[in-house]
């Protein structure tokens, strides 16, 4: 599945500017795509959408289906006529460049619940007509998705493995039970939800009218605390508590000397098999019903996935185990035709994911940062190797930014020694013929001219920020996720030099 010679900019929502403290799919979002437009840029790619969970990662969601809440936008609110502006006359300010995780949820939740409230009030006839439609066509998860919501409110937000026995086991007089007396909860939820994907659609819509299309993101495995696990035990290897018996993870690698445990239980394939993988049908359904072009994090975990004892700390003693291969992919391409995905081939990759990989024709990505160091395969990722279907960073959100990279110190997000990284800073400045003054753009413009139908470059890139603008430290807990940019970065100057290079490279229609 060849993409169009075409490129793009990395950036999640939350990492839009606004007044409320995090990103949102109102003004900012809007502003942000044209900027894209005048950039010469046609591709927006984000990080998954869902509703975060355990350390505030989209990786970590509390829903595949479900949308992220935090992400609806007050003005678009105000402009609906579903909020007043005068909520908010005491909203306190935020800090610009970062999103302050906790006290940002708790008071946009209570904002959103008092919509929610008064929603039957202020809400126009047609507005309550799409409600009512979107509760209808998304019932099949939406239902479990807002009751799963309401009990973990009513628990303090514990896991559901620690909830009473009988909701953790489903059983059809205690959810009965909990629709009932949650009913109030379960339906602010189905509203909060609708908020959702309405403002969501109006921004794709925008975007699609200035030829940019959106790249969406999935993680292939699900959080354990979620809705899905929650309501498809059967699809899980679990325990009769409801605990994982085995969970997902990979080995030591680049980033990591003990691996990174992820603590994702991980999928009964054969049960997948028997359904003719249902759910996951349901699941790029849903997600294609959002985005032009759908990225799988860690797609060689179809072939084989890294599997780890459940009561493991660490990634090390885990085993390589078979996945559903092409199997799912057949199935997938019979109930919903060819799809357009991206498939994140990074990490230890064998012959047989990249044959599965080029099967199936998915594109896969190339990282500049990988390419100059000790990597098993930096020559892969030089851009003279590249093949035209597949995709180009300088950096993903794994990824110290490249002006961080090349300033890097050992210890630091990698296990790279000063040594290597030294040697690593001596290559990259041979390669591309700098002096370094300016890697970040040395970098775009390597990334640009390459022969990768398609080219994706992370704002903070664009920017040519350090470290303190990383998004995530794979491994860690705490501080990630948080980065958000401010308008006066986005100069005049750098909307016209990221375009030069893109009409340079052939990507700019």
């Amino acid at each position: 599945m060849n993409f169009e010679r075409e490129s793009g900019v990395l950036l999640h929502p939350t990492s839009l500017p606004g007044r409320y403290g995090i990103g949102e799919l109102g003004p900012a979002a809007y502003r942000f795509a044209d900027a894209l437009q005048e950039m010469g840029q046609h591709l927006w790619q984000m990080l998954p959408l869902g509703p975060t969970g355990y350390g505030d990662s989209p990786y970590q969601s509390f829903s595949t289906f479900a949308g992220n809440k935090l992400l609806i936008s007050f003005d678009q609110l105000i402009e609906d006529g579903l909020l007043s502006r005068g909520r908010l006359s005491a909203f306190p300010r935020f800090p610009d460049q970062a999103v302050d995780f906790g006290p940002v949820i708790t008071l946009r939740t209570a904002v959103l619940r008092s919509v929610c409230r008064s929603f039957e009030r202020r809400a126009s006839a047609p507005m309550k007509q799409a409600f009512e439609e979107f509760c209808a066509g998304n019932a099949a998860w939406l239902e479990d998705y807002a009751l799963f919501s309401a009990l973990k409110t009513a628990h303090d937000l514990k896991p559901w493995p620690t909830w009473e026995k009988e909701l953790v086991h489903r059983e059809p007089a205690a959810l009965h039970a909990a629709q009932r007396r949650f009913k109030t909860a379960i339906r602010h939820e189905k509203i909060s939800q609708f908020l959702f994907f309405n403002q969501w659609k109006r921004l794709v819509d925008y975007c699609h009218a200035r030829r940019i299309k959106i790249i969406g993101d999935i993680p292939i495995f699900v959080a354990h605390d979620s809705a899905d696990v929650w309501s498809h035990p059967e699809l899980y290897y679990l325990d009769e508590s409801g605990n994982p018996t085995v969970v997902a993870g990979v080995p030591p690698d680049y980033f990591s000397a003990t691996g990174q445990l992820w603590g994702n239980p991980l999928y009964r394939w054969d049960v997948h098999k028997q359904t003719d993988y249902a759910w996951w049908v349901a699941r790029l359904r849903k997600i294609f019903e959002l985005v032009d072009i759908v990225r799988i994090d860690h797609f060689r975990g179809f072939e084989a996935y890294w599997e780890i004892p459940g009561n493991e700390t660490t990634a090390i003693k885990g085993k390589w185990v078979k996945g559903p291969n092409s199997d799912l992919f057949e199935a997938l391409n019979r109930q919903l035709g060819r799809l357009p995905i991206i498939a994140e081939d990074l990490g230890v990759i064998t012959p047989e994911v990249e044959k599965l990989r080029d099967d199936l024709q998915f594109p896969g990505m190339r990282i500049l940062q990988f390419a100059f160091g000790n990597d098993d395969k930096a020559d892969a990722y030089r851009p003279e190797s590249y093949p035209p279907n597949c995709v180009v960073y300088t950096g993903t959100h794994d990824n110290d930014t490249t002006v961080g990279w090349f300033r890097s110190e050992p210890g630091n997000g990698s296990t790279r020694s000063r040594e290597e990284i030294e040697k690593e800073r001596r290559t990259v400045l041979n390669y591309v013929k700098t002096d370094g003054k300016e890697i970040h753009w040395d970098m775009i413009r390597v990334a640009m001219v390459s022969k990768a139908n398609t080219a994706v470059i992370p704002l903070q890139d664009v920017f040519g920020l350090g470290t303190e603008a990383r998004m995530n430290v794979p491994g860690t807990t705490g501080g990630n996720w948080r980065w958000r940019f401010t308008w006066n970065m986005l100069t005049p100057e750098v909307k016209q030099r990221l375009r030069r290079l893109a009409e340079e490279a052939g990507r700019a229609r």
